[in-house]
């Protein structure tokens, strides 16, 4: 499969490289700045959340596209959670995986350290734990899904419909306005108790986590 994957992408004008391990994958990956990585999960040697975590912690940030056979949503979770970019189950089609590969190289390589800081809001992507200062917020994981893209793009505004196409799966086919329901379970959850109003709404758009959050009057 590696060396289908080689060709056709090659065929599509990309430079490839391919190794057959975990841990020649860190070597190669921490040698070249690539544009992107394909990571199999089930690589010899140290498996692909494995190396997706090593990479991040080495602060490389290249877009990672896994691949598994796996089709549980721990699994995906699991991937996720060590900083993969996006998820391809096996069996996929070519044409689909060039796609996803395309839309995450057009994202570029945003620097992304491993624990989000938006003022003295805290949100550990990995640990899924969240902070406000010292105290620690209990949250569902579904708003510390919307919370953590939130903090992503602190200090900018985000639409209803962004969130929903990086929180829910594709298949999610209801009202846009769930998210809604969202932003106000986390404003109660990491504003309101700590006299903050951090989570602006910005009218005809979104919403925007603010870098220095106002005080709640």
């Amino acid at each position: 499969m590696a060396e289908l994957l080689r060709r056709g992408l090659a065929g599509e004008g990309w430079a490839v490289d391919v190794v057959h391990d975990g841990p020649s994958a860190v070597e190669r990956a921490g040698e070249s700045p690539y544009d992107a990585i394909v990571l199999d999960v089930m690589l010899p040697g140290l498996n692909g959340y494995g190396v997706c975590g090593r990479l991040r912690e080495a602060g490389i940030w290249a877009p990672v596209l896994m691949l598994t056979a796996m089709d549980g949503e721990y699994d995906e979770a699991e991937g996720l959670d060590v900083g993969a970019d996006d998820y391809v189950t096996k069996p996929f089609s070519f044409v689909t995986l060039l796609a996803r590969l395309r839309a995450l190289m057009r994202r570029g390589q945003p620097q992304r350290p491993a624990v989000l800081r938006v003022g003295d809001l805290e949100v550990d992507p990995a640990a899924r734990h969240c902070r406000r200062g010292t105290v620690p917020v209990a949250l569902t994981a579904r708003e510390f899904s919307v919370l953590e893209y939130l903090a992503r793009r602190g200090g900018q505004t985000v639409t209803k419909t962004e969130i929903l196409e990086h929180v829910w799966d594709d298949r999610f086919d209801g009202d846009v306005n769930v998210v809604e329901v969202y932003v106000s379970a986390l404003r109660r959850k990491i504003d309101t108790p700590f006299g903050r109003r951090s989570i602006r709404t910005v009218r005809g758009i979104g919403y925007r986590l603010d870098v220095a959050p106002h005080s709640a009057c």
